[in-house]
């Protein structure tokens, strides 16, 4: 039996016990290289391009020489205002990188010696880095799966059994039920969207699948919408999971991930940050065949490339 990769040796490119042993000034190189990699880590002003640029070793900063703008590593970047040593943060992206289906933010918190509220903005913050490769705006091409699975919203059971209500049933839900609708290329990219029902599916294949490609949905009605634009193929799920090439597992594997991500390790996610959480597991679907070591590089580039969060500021969420 061939060995799953994640438990070959090729996956394993990097650890944490490598991070600090290299120390900070090598974390601090790396995101140099990340930020400049045109120029190998030396300092671009961001302001006016320039390359000549003073080095303010006391404060790690840059001085450009042609507008004297003074500027760091993580100016303009989704880290503008860290306070964390560069070794930490690189620490905290190989934690997140290594866990598979997500790390609960007390754990975060404990690894890093931080507050729970430091660890929370941070990972949202990476989330954020992460949905820079999910939500690119490129249509889906080839075959893609559509399906949908719903997270929340369940009130708290009774604990006497004659007095307990079938939660399915709206009237006995809290109105934070939400539907996570994902399209997922078979070998390719997943697209996860965060919306209220799952019929609002067939909108979001419209816009975001190619006309030329073939889909496959399950027996749900609302999906026989997708008829009109598509090759669909259907299959019943109450009869059969799989016939003979008809499915929808690739994106029934995601939703296995996000649903393990969820209930294992968060227990509890708000409406209001369920899209973060879905690009985080979609992140990680689409690569779960990379080495550690090129998913922390790759969530540094992304966030050294990223602008400032406009929602995550400093050490908590910035009021609206």
């Amino acid at each position: 039996m061939t060995q799953h990769f994640l438990l070959s040796a090729a996956s394993r490119t990097l650890s944490l016990r490598s991070i600090y042993k290299a120390g900070e000034e090598a974390a601090y190189k790396v995101f140099c290289e990340m930020r400049w990699p045109e120029t190998d880590g030396e300092a671009v002003c961001p302001r006016c391009s320039n390359h000549e640029t003073y080095n303010i070793t006391t404060r790690r900063k840059f001085k450009c020489k042609a507008c004297a703008h003074q500027f760091s590593v993580t100016s303009g970047t989704i880290f503008a205002s860290r306070k964390m040593d560069f070794v930490d943060l690189l620490a905290a992206i190989c934690i997140m990188v290594n866990a598979s289906k997500g790390v609960s933010m007390v754990q975060l918190s404990r690894d890093l010696d931080c507050q729970y509220k430091t660890a929370f903005v941070l990972a949202h913050k990476l989330r954020e880095a992460m949905a820079q490769e999910v939500q690119t705006g490129e249509v889906l091409e080839g075959h893609v799966e559509i399906d949908g699975a719903y997270f929340g919203g369940h009130i708290r059971q009774e604990n006497a059994k004659a007095d307990r209500k079938d939660r399915r049933l709206k009237e006995h839900q809290n109105g934070r039920r939400r539907v996570v609708v994902a399209l997922r290329e078979r070998h390719g990219r997943t697209l996860p969207f965060v919306r209220m029902t799952e019929a609002e599916g067939v909108a979001l294949a419209n816009d975001n699948v190619s006309r030329m490609s073939t889909m496959s949905a399950d027996e749900a009605s609302h999906w026989d919408l997708l008829h009109n634009g598509f090759e669909v193929e259907r299959v019943n799920h109450s009869e059969i999971y799989s016939d003979h090439g008809k499915h929808t597992n690739m994106v029934e594997s995601y939703f296995s991930r996000l649903r393990r991500m969820v209930v294992g390790q968060h227990h509890h996610v708000s409406p209001q940050y369920l899209h973060q959480y879905a690009n985080h597991a979609a992140w990680l679907e689409d690569n779960r065949r990379t080495d550690n070591g090129t998913l922390a590089q790759v969530v540094v580039s992304n966030a050294m490339g990223a602008p400032v969060s406009r929602q995550w500021k400093g050490y908590w969420q910035r009021a609206a």
